[in-house]
């Protein structure tokens, strides 16, 4: 009888290849580029059926963690959640999953899956992993051949070999990103896109990875027997994990392993790996053009825009990108994602900021978003979730008013607690100790006012936090 599959989701990248929507710390996986759930949440549900997956495991971030179990919340999900003390590749990132889940079932068969890749036919998916189950539980690293839709260049490509067992076929070679020409002769010749998703047994991989890197593979197991755990997520321990190289899996075991095998898959993959790519997905009107948001389209072709709030007018213009957000503006060519790769990079040393973050940041207690400020003043909109507060906390550069537009607040100013209603406000002095929270049922927003000489978030000195911040 086949076992059951441990799901591993892969969250930790920044996504910056989809540029200003996605940022450093909002990246690509946590948005709804494609309807009401993000990438991640699709992947989750994509597993979800007991009859054939396990409880997944997901590994991130200390800056992702929140996000992550927020978007769990939302679909009704559960998952073991490991926290990367730092980024290492794909390679220690996978090592750990499979040592942590050999902590459950010695014998586990992983399929470890990318976050913020796209499957628009589940079923074709799902029978996929079936087919693969019995190689992989026969000592295979089986991965996914994609069927290719087109001779893409953004890819790499794997020649199938010979047969082992139903679908499943051999791995001849795996070949790198091709130029056009070539990628139209692999096409013609049968080879499959890599979509750099596996699964196999967690002891074969951790074998084979021995085989290149021993250290790196007892560093990975060293942070999993030494994890710690803080507000339910399993924290790998960071001296240990620190030591691992940073590496792919594919330069680390795919490209070196003799046990590779691959199963073919028509399942409408995409990496989304550029905004080209979302336009692919995107439904289009009858010039081929794309909108998430408010935009009109005027004797322009083929152009794809996504804005947050303002219309985007396009008039005699064709295949062009345009991304709206409250702090950037994106035009960009259709097709040029290695350009946006480079405009990023730019960013890094010219306005680092915008790569980083959005003007409304995400805490685990809610968000926040910048209004307005000038020298001696800022002005945030601030939602807390219910049940959620901010840490206790005080500043020696400014003073703040909260305004209540909605729900109902609890506030902390020093000895004093106070509920405060819907058109209410109260003053917080420079200095006092403070804390705000929701006690009710529905979110509660209100507007703050800074007054002072800084406002950076430096200037917050946390005493308590329900989170481990302070």
């Amino acid at each position: 009888m086949n076992k059951r599959i441990i799901p591993l989701i892969m969250c930790g990248g920044a996504g910056t290849r989809l540029w200003p929507a996605s940022r450093e710390v909002h990246p690509k996986q946590f948005l709804p580029l494609f309807g009401a759930r993000s990438t991640f949440q699709d992947t989750l549900i994509r597993v979800s059926d007991a009859a054939l997956f396990e409880r997944p495991v997901i590994i991130t971030n200390n800056a992702y963690r929140f996000m992550v179990l927020e978007q769990l919340a939302e679909i009704g999900l559960e998952a073991d959640v490991l926290l990367e003390p730092m980024r290492r590749d794909s390679g220690p990132a996978i090592a750990a999953g499979a040592a942590f889940a050999q902590t459950r079932d010695k014998d586990a068969i992983i399929l470890a899956l990318a976050a913020d890749h796209v499957v628009r036919d589940t079923a074709a998916f799902v029978a996929a992993c079936r087919e693969g189950l019995t190689a992989a539980q026969a000592g295979h690293i089986v991965t996914f051949g994609v069927q290719p839709e087109r001779p893409a260049t953004e890819y790499g490509y794997i020649s199938p070999g010979d047969v082992i067992s139903g679908q499943v076929r051999a791995v001849a070679k795996f070949v790198e990103k091709p130029d056009a020409e070539t990628a139209a002769g692999y096409v013609k010749s049968g080879y499959l896109w890599n979509s750099g998703n596996f699964m196999f047994r967690a002891a074969v991989l951790l074998d084979e990875y021995r085989k290149v890197d021993t250290a790196s593979v007892q560093a990975v197991a060293d942070s999993v027997a030494n994890a710690g755990s803080d507000l339910g997520f399993i924290k790998l321990d960071t001296d240990t994990f620190a030591s691992a190289k940073s590496i792919s899996i594919d330069y680390a075991v795919m490209e070196k392993t003799s046990r590779t095998a691959v199963v073919p898959v028509a399942c409408g993959w995409s990496d989304v790996g550029s905004w080209h790519a979302v336009w692919e997905l995107s439904d289009k009107d009858g010039q081929g053009n794309a909108a998430r948001g408010a935009a009109v389209f005027e004797d322009s072709r083929n152009c794809n825009v996504t804005t947050d709030r303002a219309l985007v007018a396009l008039e005699g213009v064709d295949d062009l990108v345009v991304v709206a957000t409250q702090d950037a503006v994106l035009v960009s060519r259709q097709k040029d994602a290695n350009g946006l790769k480079r405009l990023v990079a730019t960013l890094k040393n010219v306005a680092p900021q915008v790569t980083e973050d959005h003007i409304k940041v995400h805490r685990p207690w809610g968000s926040y978003q910048s209004v307005d400020n000038g020298e001696r003043h800022q002005v945030k909109r601030i939602i807390v979730k219910p049940g959620g507060r901010l840490s206790l906390q005080k500043h020696h550069h400014r003073s703040e008013h909260w305004i209540v537009v909605r729900g109902t607040a609890q506030v902390t100013v020093n000895e004093l607690v106070k509920t405060v209603h819907e058109n209410e406000s109260i003053y917080i002095p420079i200095g006092a100790v403070h804390r705000l929270e929701n006690p009710g049922k529905i979110q509660l927003e209100l507007i703050e006012v800074q007054t002072g000489s800084y406002f950076g978030e430096d200037d917050i000195i946390r005493i308590e936090d329900d989170y481990s911040r302070s």
